[in-house]
C-alpha cells in the first residue's frame, strides 16, 4: 500500500516492513490553533510541553513524503494560505526507496519536522518520532476522530503490535473499501435498495444469478477476493477481534468460528457462479470495464476506484459497506490511512502539530474528498458532486465514522501477508484448497511475522 491514491489502497503493511486515512473536526479553521500568543500547555513530549499558539515569526516546516497524489501539496497550500509567515520545505521521495531511507532521514541533523509514514518499523521504537499524544491532549483529536480511526497508528514503540499504546502519526485521508452496485443492473431485476442484511444481501446475489447476471465482479489477480473474506469476517465476529488480528495482537488468530465462515462462504459463491470464471487473471482496471460494462451486480473494490467507476459509469453506480446479519448492527468498512508524524528532530514541532490539526478542519476535509481519499472529520458538511458515486460514499464513510467501525487491512498484518491472501484466496475461489487449509496457511504467516 502506497501513499499515494493507489497506494493508500494497497492495503497498508503496518509490520516493520510497510504500512499506509480520518481527521477530526474543529469548529472553524485552525480555530484550534488560537491567536498569536496563546498557549495550551500540555504533558510533556520529548523532553518539553507543547504549545497550539502559533508562530509570527518566519517559519520552513519541512515535509518528507512519498505521496505522489496532489493531496499533500493541496493541504500544505491551504495551510500556509492561513499562515503566510510559514514556508513549506517540500522534500518528495519516491516511494521505492522512501522506506529505506527514513530511518537516515529523520536521524540526520537535516530531519524533517513532518515525515508520512508507509510503515511504523522501528523508527518509534529507535526515538525517531515524536509521541503525538500531548497534542491529542492540547488539541482534543480524541474528542474529534473515532478511536478505530486513531488507533491505526498506535503502537507500544517497538513497531510490530498496533492499536495500543502511543499515537506516533495523524491521519490525512482514508481510504474505504465495500461495495459499489450498478445501478442499471440493480433497475433490471428490481432490486431498488442496497440490502440492509447479510441475508438479503446474499438473497441479491442469488436473484441475479438467476437471471443469467453476474453477481459479483472482482479482481483477484491482486488479491482483491481479501476483501470479500475480511468484510464477511468482520460481519461473523466482533470488531474488536478482527482489529486485533490485523494489528498483531499476541494471542489473535483468524483459525475461528468467523474465520471459518467467512472462508466458507466466499468459496461457496465462487462455486455457486457469484464471481467471474476469470477473476484470478483479472486486474484492478480490468474488473471496473466489466463492471461498467454491465458484467457484475456488484463490485468489490475500494475509495481509490470511485473516480474510475464514476467515469467508467457517469451516474450510474452506488455504494455501501457490507450490512451485517442485523439490520441493526453498526456500520463498518475496512480502510487505513495515509499519516504524517513529527520528527524527534523537529525544529518546529509545535508550528507541525498545528498543520496535524488543520488536517481534522472542514477545510482540509474538502480538499480530502477532492483528491479521493475520505475526511477524516466533517463528512457531514463535505459536499461531493451530485449524482455521483461519492455521494453513497461520504454518506457511507459517516456511518462507519460514527459507529466507530474501521478495521484495519488484514493484508497488512504481516509483511507477507498481503501475498499470501492473494495466492491463497487464488486457490480458494479456483477450488484448489479448503476453507481450513486456507485459514491455516493465513495463520502461519501472521504467526511467522510474530517471531
Amino acid at each position: 500500500m502506497r501513499t499515494s491514491l493507489t497506494a493508500a489502497r494497497s492495503r497498508r503493511v503496518t509490520r516493520p516492513l510497510a504500512a499506509v486515512c480520518a481527521v477530526a473536526a474543529a469548529a472553524g479553521v485552525l480555530s484550534a490553533c488560537g491567536t498569536p500568543g496563546a498557549s495550551t500547555p500540555a504533558a510533556p513530549a520529548d523532553g518539553g510541553a507543547v504549545s497550539t499558539a502559533f508562530p509570527t515569526e518566519k517559519v520552513t516546516l519541512s515535509i518528507l513524503t512519498s505521496d505522489d497524489s496532489p493531496t499533500t501539496k493541496a493541504l500544505t497550500a491551504a495551510f500556509t494560505k492561513l499562515h503566510p509567515n510559514v514556508t513549506i520545505d517540500y522534500r518528495y521521495t519516491p516511494y521505492d526507496n522512501y522506506d529505506t531511507n527514513l530511518g537516515l532521514a529523520l536521524g540526520s541533523e537535516d530531519a524533517p519536522d513532518l515525515a508520512l509514514l508507509n510503515l511504523l518499523g522501528n523508527t518509534a521504537k529507535s526515538g525517531l518520532l515524536r509521541d503525538l499524544d500531548p497534542y491529542v491532549a492540547a488539541y482534543g483529536w480524541d474528542k474529534k476522530v473515532s478511536a478505530s480511526q486513531l488507533d491505526q497508528w498506535r503502537s507500544p514503540g517497538k513497531g510490530n503490535q498496533l492499536g495500543t499504546g502511543k499515537l506516533w502519526a495523524a491521519p490525512a485521508g482514508f481510504s474505504l473499501v465495500g461495495v459499489y452496485y450498478n445501478k442499471a443492473v440493480a433497475a433490471k431485476l428490481g432490486i431498488t435498495a442496497p440490502p440492509q442484511t447479510l441475508a438479503e444481501f446474499e438473497e441479491q446475489l442469488a436473484k441475479a444469478k438467476a437471471a443469467g447476471e453476474l453477481p459479483i465482479q472482482v479482481s483477484n489477480l491482486d488479491g482483491h477476493a481479501s476483501f470479500i473474506f475480511q468484510a464477511l469476517a468482520d460481519r461473523y465476529q466482533d470488531l474488536a477481534s478482527s482489529s486485533k488480528w490485523a494489528f498483531n495482537t499476541p494471542g489473535s488468530t483468524i483459525v475461528n468460528e468467523a474465520g471459518t465462515k467467512a472462508a466458507q462462504k466466499l468459496a461457496d459463491w465462487a462455486k455457486a457462479g457469484y464471481l467471474p470464471e476469470g477473476a484470478n487473471g483479472t486486474d484492478n482496471a480490468g474488473s471496473i470495464t466489466s463492471y461498467a460494462k454491465g458484467q457484475g451486480l456488484f463490485l468489490f473494490n475500494g475509495s481509490w476506484a470511485a473516480s474510475a467507476v464514476e467515469k467508467a459509469l457517469p451516474g450510474g453506480s452506488g455504494f455501501f459497506t457490507l450490512p451485517g446479519e442485523k439490520a441493526d448492527d453498526g456500520a463498518t468498512g475496512v480502510g487505513t490511512s495515509l499519516a504524517y508524524a513529527i520528527s524527534a528532530k523537529a525544529k518546529h514541532p509545535d508550528a507541525a502539530g498545528a498543520f496535524l490539526d488543520f488536517l481534522n478542519t472542514a477545510e482540509a476535509a474538502d480538499i480530502q474528498l477532492a483528491n479521493g481519499f475520505m475526511p477524516v472529520a466533517h463528512a457531514d458538511s463535505v459536499k461531493p458532486a451530485p449524482n455521483t458515486v461519492m455521494v453513497d460514499y461520504v454518506t457511507a464513510w459517516g456511518k462507519v465514522s460514527k459507529d466507530n467501525g474501521l478495521v484495519p487491512f488484514f493484508n497488512n498484518a504481516s509483511s507477507t501477508m498481503n501475498t499470501t491472501l492473494t495466492s491463497q484466496s487464488q486457490q480458494l475461489i479456483a477450488g484448489k484448497t479448503s476453507a481450513a487449509d486456507f485459514l491455516k496457511a493465513l495463520q502461519a504467516d501472521w504467526q511467522k511475522g510474530q517471531q
